[in-house]
């Protein structure tokens, strides 16, 4: 089966694209290689899939001639690519144009793929809004540009699955973290604050924010399951993450046991549009995937602390 990823080199992508070439796809990744973070960063990820037998592309989704070089025999589209995160630094042009023109740009390419059994969009818990604990059939209320935005690519996505234009559904991800997670991430900025003596800036107030904090590992679990079952999932939105739930601080603290020093905080402002809680509602997933994330925050943590190790210092 031929699999088109989009986002490839980012960090979930990167690992979903492992895993699938790992399990006998044939994957082919698409990636912009913008430099909102360093892209050196997503070209190691890019030449560890390449080593794997991973297609790579330089290739923005918003322009026509990206898909004029790629074939239109896939089997599964997976759509990775967006504006990410929550950024004082980027402007609703760059998540309007990355989560929502790209989005329909990318379905159009869609249709001329006859062999094409199902489109999954990648969605995020953000479009529920500043309380994320709730089971797919609430109503989101999202309050970021890039909520809304998100929110929109995935309504184009489903609006394609409702009127039988194409088999899609969107999956939402949770407090997602692990090896390659974006260096101004919680995790990644905090382990290296650790590592490197420097201080570790902390929005007021995130300390108290309850999250469901989820592996990367888990989270790709659930995308390969969806996959195998996608025959049951046309139209449908499913959340994946984990149910355990810890505030900030608790994290925060793991990792200043696992590194066994004390890391300096400084508080800063907040930030807008900041949610303050997640709480992955998985009841859908394990009816339908048999969905079950297991790695605890100390474990997945002790992953990431150990790839920064190999990687940075």
């Amino acid at each position: 089966m031929k699999v088109l990823i989009t986002g490839a080199a980012g960090f979930i992508g990167s690992h979903t694209s492992e895993r699938l070439q790992e399990e006998g796809y044939k994957v082919t990744g698409v990636d912009n290689f913008s430099d909102y973070y360093d892209v050196s960063l997503k070209k190691k990820n890019a030449l560890a899939l390449k080593e794997k037998g991973v297609v790579i592309l330089d290739a923005d989704l918003r322009n026509p001639e990206t898909y004029s070089n790629l074939a239109s025999d896939f089997h599964f589209i997976i759509h990775f690519a967006a504006q990410p995160g929550i950024s004082s630094s980027s402007t609703f042009e760059q998540y309007l144009t990355n989560n929502v023109i790209a989005t329909q740009k990318l379905l159009e390419f869609a249709h001329r793929n006859k062999k094409l059994k199902h489109f999954f969009n990648i969605g995020t818990s953000s479009i529920y809004g500043l309380e994320a604990t709730f089971p797919e059939t609430e109503a989101p209320k999202p309050a970021s540009n890039y909520g809304v935005t998100k929110l929109a690519a995935e309504q184009l996505v489903l609006a394609e699955a409702r009127t039988g234009m194409l088999k899609a559904s969107s999956l939402r991800l949770y407090s997602v973290y692990g090896p390659r997670e974006r260096p101004e991430k919680l995790y990644t900025k905090l382990i290296g604050c650790g590592f490197r003596n420097t201080v570790f800036p902390l929005f007021d107030g995130s300390e108290k924010h309850l999250r469901s904090f989820t592996y990367v590992g888990d989270i790709v679990d659930g995308i390969y399951k969806a996959v195998q079952k996608y025959d049951l999932l046309n139209a449908e939105i499913i959340n994946l993450g984990t149910e355990e739930e810890h505030t900030t601080k608790e994290g925060i603290d793991i990792v200043q046991e696992l590194l066994g020093k004390e890391i300096k905080l400084e508080v800063t402002p907040k930030r807008p549009g900041d949610q303050w809680r997640t709480s992955a509602n998985i009841d859908k997933a394990r009816k339908l995937l048999g969905y079950d994330p297991c790695t605890s925050l100390r474990e997945g943590l002790q992953h990431q602390i150990d790839w920064y190790k190999a990687n940075f210092l």
